[in-house]
């Protein structure tokens, strides 16, 4: 997959390939998008923000764009690439005022 087949505020249900080669479905909320790589939330997991590389997504299946009041808000600060450059997972909790958290 590339850069143009995501869009940030944007739920997935992608196939994603692991380290050794296996497939397994994954549902993600992408909220940053960069060259090499995207900021996602995995949202069938431990709700941890990953730096996800393009490559390790096989296949989107399902696509659902997010309402802006349903958003998850995190500050533009921890999103920024080079806040990356040297991590792949960061905890950070988000909130949404429509959802009264």
């Amino acid at each position: 997959m590339e850069k143009k087949d995501f869009k940030p505020d944007t739920r997935y249900t992608v196939t994603l390939r692991e380290d050794g080669g296996k497939l397994r479905p994954a549902n993600l909320y992408v909220y940053k998008t960069y060259d090499n790589f995207m900021i996602v939330r995995m949202t069938n997991s431990d709700g941890l923000l990953r730096k996800l590389k393009y490559d390790d997504v096989v296949k989107i299946v399902k696509t659902r764009e997010v309402r802006a009041e349903d958003r998850f808000f995190i500050p533009e600060a921890v999103l920024l690439e080079k806040a990356w450059a040297d991590r792949d997972v960061m905890y950070r909790y988000s909130s949404s005022p429509h959802m009264g958290k």
